[in-house]
């Protein structure tokens, strides 16, 4: 597996792992990517991919991208889930469902945290459902939570 950052190129791909984000729970009714993307609270998580500010990184495995991490500042009019304050950007993180618990994600949690770092960042937020197998990826690496994003949710934060 190799990481790389994501390009501007990337931004198909990062909408069909948001839509992989979405429905990370197989006991659900998957949402469609149309649904997805049709709703504003979730498609302003790609929409314009990149705008200023915005980071990210993809995972390639067997010649095909498998994974996407990226960063984005929200204002605070137009806040995301995980949303703290408008200078600390929101982390979201989409595993190809063959690829989850192979360790893609906590690779691409580790190397956005990098860029992050490297770009001057300071602070990383994101939301997660706390029966969501990545809530203890979060806790393991490092974040904490600083809220309930609702109530069955953690808006947690790790600072660089």
């Amino acid at each position: 597996m190799i990481i790389r950052p994501a390009t501007a190129a990337d931004g198909d791909f990062l909408a069909d792992m948001l839509v992989e984000a979405v429905n990370w729970s197989t006991e659900w009714k998957r949402k469609s990517k149309r649904r997805v993307l049709g709703a504003p609270d979730t498609a302003h998580y790609v929409a314009g991919w990149p705008r200023d500010g915005d980071l990210g990184v993809v995972a390639e495995a067997e010649g095909d991208a498998v994974g996407a991490a990226w960063l984005r500042f929200f204002p605070l009019e137009d806040p995301g889930y995980g949303f703290v304050a408008a200078d600390v950007p929101e982390l979201t993180i989409g595993v190809a469902a063959a690829w989850r618990g192979r360790g893609v994600g906590r690779a691409l949690l580790n190397a956005v945290e990098a860029r992050a770092r490297t770009a001057g960042l300071r602070r990383i937020s994101l939301s997660v459902e706390r029966r969501n197998f990545a809530h203890r990826l979060y806790l393991a690496e490092g974040y904490e939570a600083v809220g309930a994003g609702s109530p069955d949710s953690d808006t947690m934060v790790k600072v660089l």
